[in-house]
């Protein structure tokens, strides 16, 4: 019987594979080649990562921008409603300080009475002759039995929370002849004529400056203002001469 080593067999078929792959890499071409072949892939590879990444960079960068554009746009839209949200307050603020002068101003002649009107009624006695309103001037004309009387009167001109301010008062006396007193003889004389006895008054005049937005009531009715003669008592209206209230209307 023949026997046959399959084992000696296969390991020598194997080294003489293995003897001839040393043979064909030690050679120097053999491995310069396998080298550059080596290096060419690992290269290559490293370059297509390379343009791989920086074009998705890229394309991460273009998005990022388009959206920063897009925010920008919106952002720029809001900026104008803002601005134009500004200009329409602006505008709103404005016609509100335009009404409340009108409304300041409207008052007028009703305005200016009825402030004198309260306040002469804490002086009896006291006449007012006329009244002059030029812009923000005021000139008050008037007379009065007292000249205490006419302090008080510029005195509650003067303490008027800012509705009246710098006055100047000047007075001048003088003398009238009483009509409603009866007639006095000045001598024993027969046929000489009676007259009436005279009285001593104090003429002033007032300058001072008007404030209308410090009105406290500014659309009272002038028409409520007494016009009539010198007041009797406290009670009583005051006296506002027609002239008076002629010449703040005409104003």
């Amino acid at each position: 019987m023949i026997k046959i080593n399959l084992l000696n067999s296969v390991t020598e078929r194997q080294t003489g594979t293995i003897v001839a792959v040393d043979r064909k890499i030690s050679s120097a071409g053999s491995r310069l080649a396998l080298t550059t072949i080596v290096v060419t892939l690992l290269l290559g590879t490293v370059i297509a990562w390379d343009v791989i990444s920086t074009e998705m960079a890229k394309t991460e960068a273009v998005r990022q921008l388009d959206e920063q554009k897009r925010i920008a746009a919106e952002l720029e839209i809001v900026m104008n409603e803002q601005k134009e949200l500004e200009e329409k307050i602006a505008s709103i603020d404005g016609r509100i300080e335009a009404i409340k002068k009108l409304r300041s101003t409207q008052a007028g002649p009703s305005a200016v009475l009825e402030a004198m009107r309260e306040r002469i009624q804490m002086v009896p006695g006291l006449y007012i002759e006329s009244i002059e309103q030029s812009g923000d001037s005021l000139i008050v004309k008037g007379n009065s039995p007292d000249e205490a009387q006419v302090t008080q009167f510029g005195r509650s001109l003067e303490f008027s929370n800012g509705l009246f301010s710098n006055l100047n008062i000047e007075t001048v006396r003088a003398e009238i002849t009483d009509q409603n007193a009866p007639a006095q003889k000045v001598s024993d004389k027969p046929g000489e004529k009676a007259e009436p006895p005279k009285v001593e008054i104090v003429n002033f005049t007032i300058k001072c400056a008007y404030t209308a937005s410090k009105a406290v009531n500014p659309d009272a009715n002038a028409t409520t203002a007494s016009v009539q003669g010198p007041a009797a008592n406290a009670a009583n209206p005051p006296a506002v001469s027609p002239a008076a209230a002629a010449q703040v209307a005409k104003n």
